[in-house]
């Protein structure tokens, strides 16, 4: 009760003041921008929520006449969640971040955080996961936000077909962290020109301006690993034995923020490789979108052109090219070359300039139902970058001074500050403004 009564408060106090910055009194612990990604939010200063909820699995098939290729034989369709009400809410769609899935702790955090204050929930996985790959991506070659954003939005049409007949809504919001705090605002812009849900509140929690400079920061992160550049080879294979001994006896599923816990609790790594721990997990994620893309666009990138995997291949040997790809690789070799193809004439730097928020800035700007929920030593992120953000979104941007990329997205006041921009539900089932 003591706990409850702590939250209640905090989010009271938070209504009015999501535009304010939040200042020294701000009580989150952990000052290192890679320590509190690694670690996250301790848990006696998370919300309290309930330990279960009810939680329906969708296994949906918005491409029904998409073939698969064999080696994807246990992908029966795109998988998602529902939390769903009792009475009559608004509905809120969630998108992942990078990589991660519908079932991704912080996924399953903000599921039921918005459970409890009485929101109806669909978690979607990321476009860059390989099961979106496979089962709801028209190109299979992520990372084009407005294409994202168009295979999102078929994705929460078939959702919506699937369970409307199941639940009662009021209206729709739509939050996403990360990249999937970036596609959120694309999506949304879609559906202004579609009106299929007419989103009257989109949350945007630790969002990337541009796509392209954010990766690259990530990637930039090897960099500083001891011994430098030179050493990244033999930190892959110290880092990857240790991977991968750790996830096999760690029975983990993905390797999200709670594997990344584990390994920096246990001490596999040093802090001094903190950074490079952050870079290499999101090369591994990599690895697995780029080669579910390579396999269903038969690509040749990875798997020879004449390479027709069987269920029983060996994949190894391609995760080990596929983790020592960068992103720019991704970009310059496969990414460019395939959206070139599409769009004939399209230029390097006209691509780079469409992977960002700025491209759909006309949207954004001075439109009251877009917020962003920031850190001030967000490594994704420049100085510039933050200005922007601040500039585009006015007193609905709320500045944290420290967190890292989403280490305190559970974080009591930051968790309040998302209920709170999305909205309490009053007795009608509606959303108080």
């Amino acid at each position: 009760m003591k706990h409850l009564t702590l939250w209640l408060t905090v989010l009271v106090l938070l209504l009015p003041t999501l535009g304010r910055a939040a200042g020294a009194g701000y009580g989150y612990p952990i000052s290192g921008s890679y320590e509190a990604t690694i670690l996250g939010t301790p848990d006696e200063l998370k919300p309290p929520l309930p330990k279960r909820i009810p939680l329906r699995d969708l296994v949906l098939e918005p491409l029904p006449d998409l073939k698969k290729p064999r080696v994807f034989f246990y992908d029966k369709g795109l998988y998602c969640t529902l939390a769903a009400q009792k009475k009559k809410a608004p509905l809120v769609f969630l998108v992942a971040g990078t990589g991660a899935g519908h079932r991704a702790a912080r996924m399953v955090s903000l599921t039921r955080v918005l459970y409890q204050a009485g929101f109806h929930v669909i978690a979607l996985s990321s476009p860059t996961h390989p099961n979106f790959i496979i089962n709801a991506s028209t190109s299979h070659v992520p990372g084009d936000l407005a294409d994202d954003a168009a295979d999102l939005y078929q994705v929460m049409h078939t959702a919506w077909e699937a369970v409307k007949d199941d639940i009662e809504v009021s209206d729709f919001r739509l939050a996403g962290y990360s990249l999937g705090g970036t596609q959120a605002a694309f999506v949304a812009r879609l559906d202004e020109q579609r009106q299929l849900f007419n989103f009257s509140r989109v949350l945007m929690i630790n969002p990337a301006v541009s796509l392209y400079d954010s990766v690259g920061r990530i990637e930039a992160l090897l960099d500083n690993i001891p011994g430098g550049p030179r050493r990244i080879g033999a930190f892959f294979n110290r880092m990857l034995d240790r991977f991968v001994e750790f996830y096999q006896t760690g029975q983990f599923i993905e390797l999200d923020d709670e594997f990344l816990y584990a390994i920096y609790r246990n001490r596999l790594v040093s802090q001094a490789e903190a950074g490079g721990l952050i870079g290499l997990t999101f090369r591994v994620n990599s690895a697995g979108m780029i080669f579910a893309a390579d396999v269903m666009t038969g690509g040749g990138y990875i798997v020879p052109k004449n390479r027709v995997l069987a269920t029983t291949d060996s994949l190894d040997d391609y995760f080990q090219v596929g983790v020592r790809l960068s992103f720019f690789q991704y970009f310059d070799e496969f990414f460019y070359p395939a959206m070139r193809a599409r769009r004939p004439g399209l230029s390097r730097e006209a691509l780079i300039d469409s992977l960002s928020l700025r491209a759909i800035e006309t949207s954004l700007r001075g439109n009251p139902k877009f917020a962003a929920l920031i850190n001030d030593d967000d490594f994704i992120l420049s100085a510039a970058d933050r200005d922007y953000l601040q500039d585009l979104f006015g007193e609905r941007t709320r500045v944290y001074p420290r967190g890292g990329h989403l280490g305190n997205f559970e974080y009591t006041e930051n968790m309040a500050a998302m209920v709170a921009f999305l909205g309490r539900i009053d007795a009608t089932g509606g959303t108080e403004r």
